[in-house]
């Protein structure tokens, strides 16, 4: 089985940690990205039922449960999808939570599609021409396979509205392959063992989802576009905003490896991390990939070696390893695979883990699940390996792995970890995998296969005419995001104020206060990116309080550094009048020649004082009789002038 050695590995990128790779490393990837922007749209009831849209539950507060298996069936092609051979493989009870208020028989597939939402229809049009792309002509519903339990039918209503636009980035436009309006999926309370649970209250609300090109070069753009697109999406004022209203899934793939699918990505912020440490993932199973076909000429003759572990045998681990009541343990020997076990693959995270997630996936036994000689296990000891190699027969460059779990879950556990090593003499296995927060992923699923796409023969097409389109454009914001960028930076408002302003669509608002008072756009866009950032963490965003209060403190000629103290508590209190915030701020009168005249007698208190604090120990004085009275900046300069 050993090869001679001839094969010479191509020399790949070390492991460069994020933040610190150059753009010229992931040319030298080989790099794409592209993404998938899940949004959900603001309407009053669900795409494809009557029920209400967006009231949710708590997990533990159900009606009813309804509880499926998966069950792998024959396509028209006399081929079984992988996807659903896999699911199959895990044995899951699929239990839905429902309830009444929220659900009804479409939901569980006892009742064909209600008509699609129009509402949704309309919304998902403008957002197809926000994105440049052109509409079709008719909206044909095909059923996409949704093959993890999260939606009972196993697949999903979907159709194309849009297809072939483009947004722009700082560097190079991004294509979009397609918009499409669809159906929510349930929201999973938990995942373990056997048993996986959904609540149905998200199931069926209408979303979007935009699809790019991989055209993606580098992370930061990977986040730059995500960003872009949810600036666009809600700038119509008509999406949903808040945890799980908005879903990233991600495309990455290297030169030499194959795309691979990272969901449920919670933030954008997370995005360059995932995308870079994916990159780097599938670098190194290249690597293994060549060294293992320079140890073994012919990857159809590999096999590993199995070794039951009974009860009381010199060689059982349960005791140190304090494994559950009920469970088995197998010894295997995985030739050729010595040092690659340990081998990096991400942050913390080594090929052992590739077979680890599997098990935990597939053969649904909860981590920890397995060890290996030469993992930092001391309970076992160097003794016992060495006991277990030699009852093996392994050689030195084999890897000898312990795997533990349910007795019923054990075959299954060991054709899992046959089956990814075989993988490994392939590189990277075509897989969706789970976004974690520290910027690394584990193995979600087997990815589906390109033919998971099928007419929804209970669905008749929908005409959208040239009538529909103008109603929808007549809709669309006035400016488009890359100008409300422009206006920005134009402006001068810092750049980290610019997520929020654009996240929460309040651009509208901003320039309402820059073109109707007196403020300065760099203060004005403070006023809103921070001020009222900062303002509503505890409260609902409420802009219409801040255009109000820069009317109010404009017309009565106030200094516009009131502001500041104002803004918090208009949002905290949503009725108080102007006089009231005045009070609550603190304001008192004060004419500019008393504050001015205050100088001199206190340049003598702080006389004492090294005079690199004089400055600022006086403004702290003045500051109180300074608000509304006197520009803060005005003030400083009097100080200083004095000072000097």
């Amino acid at each position: 089985m050993t090869a001679s050695g001839n094969h010479r590995a191509p020399d790949r990128p070390a492991y460069v940690p994020y933040g610190r790779a150059p753009a010229s490393v992931y040319a030298e990837l080989g790099f794409k990205c592209g993404l998938e922007i899940h949004q959900q749209l603001t309407t009053v009831k669900k795409l494809f039922c009557r029920c209400p849209a967006g009231i949710y539950q708590d997990g533990d507060e159900f009606d009813a449960q309804l509880v499926r298996h998966m069950r792998p069936t024959l396509s028209e092609l006399g081929e079984y999808d992988g996807t659903a051979l896999m699911e199959f493989r895990t044995k899951k009870n699929i239990t839905y939570r429902i309830k009444g208020e929220t659900a009804c028989t479409y939901d569980i597939d006892d009742t064909p599609p209600f008509p699609l939402n129009r509402d949704a229809l309309r919304i998902a049009i403008e957002i197809a021409l926000l994105l440049k792309t052109n509409i079709v002509g008719e909206l044909h519903i095909t059923r996409k396979q949704y093959l993890d339990g999260s939606i009972p039918t196993g697949f999903q209503r979907t159709g194309i509205v849009g297809i072939e636009g483009e947004i722009p980035l700082s560097e190079h436009p991004v294509r979009i392959i397609q918009l499409s309006v669809e159906e929510d999926s349930c929201r999973e309370v938990s995942d373990v063992g056997h048993e996986r649970v959904y609540t149905t209250d998200r199931l069926g609300m209408p979303l979007v989802e935009t699809v790019t090109y991989p055209d993606m070069r580098t992370p930061a753009e990977a986040a730059e576009a995500a960003q872009y697109i949810r600036y666009l999406t809600r700038s119509t004022g008509k999406v949903n905003t808040g945890i799980g209203a908005a879903r990233q899934d991600v495309n990455v793939s290297i030169e030499g490896g194959t795309r691979v699918e990272i969901k449920g990505v919670q933030h954008i912020r997370w995005l360059p991390r995932l995308t870079h440490n994916e990159a780097f993932r599938q670098s190194a199973l290249l690597s293994i990939r060549d060294d293992l076909v320079s140890r073994v000429d012919d990857s159809a003759d590999w096999s590993l070696r199995q070794l039951a572990v009974a009860v009381g045998d010199r060689l059982d681990p349960r005791e140190p390893l304090r494994l559950p009541e009920g469970y088995g343990v197998v010894a295997l020997a995985l030739p050729a695979f010595g040092d690659v076990l340990a081998r990096f693959t991400s942050p913390g995270r080594s090929f052992a883990d590739e077979l680890s997630d599997r098990l935990k996936v597939i053969a649904c036994i909860e981590k920890p699940n397995m060890t290996f000689a030469g993992d930092d296990v001391p309970a076992l000891g160097a003794e016992y390996w060495e006991r277990l190699v030699a009852a093996l027969g392994a050689e030195s460059e084999d890897g000898v792995v312990l795997v533990w779990g349910p007795e019923a879950d054990l075959q299954t556990a060991v054709e899992t970890v046959d089956e990814r090593c075989r993988w490994a003499f392939q590189g990277v296995p075509n897989e969706t995998r789970k976004a974690m927060p520290d910027g690394t992923t584990i193995f979600e699923r087997v990815l589906p296969g390109p033919d998971r796409m099928y007419p929804d023969t209970d669905s008749a097409p929908i005409g959208i005419d040239e009538e529909m389109i103008e109603e929808a454009r007549s809709g669309l914001p006035d400016t488009e995001i890359h100008e409300r960028l422009a206006a920005l930076r134009a402006w001068g408002v810092p750049a980290d104020a610019h997520t929020f302003i654009l996240r929460n669509d309040l651009f509208a608002a901003l320039r309402e206060i820059v073109e109707a008072s007196s403020l300065s756009p760099r203060f004005a866009g403070t006023l809103v990116g921070h001020v009222l950032r900062n303002a509503c963490k505890g409260s609902p965003l409420a802009p219409d309080r801040v255009t109000w209060l820069v009317r109010e403190v404009d017309s009565r000629g106030f200094a516009p550094d009131i502001l500041k103290a104002l803004i918090p508590l208009a949002v905290d209190d949503v009725d108080a009048p102007f006089d009231d915030l005045l009070a609550r701020a603190g304001y008192e009168k004060h004419s500019v020649e008393d504050i001015v005249g205050r100088i001199a007698g206190l340049q003598e208190e702080c006389a004492h004082l090294p005079s690199t604090d004089r400055r600022d120990w006086i403004m702290g004085q003045l500051r109180p009789l300074a608000l509304g009275n006197l520009p803060l900046r005005r003030l400083a300069e009097q100080v200083e002038e004095a000072l000097r």
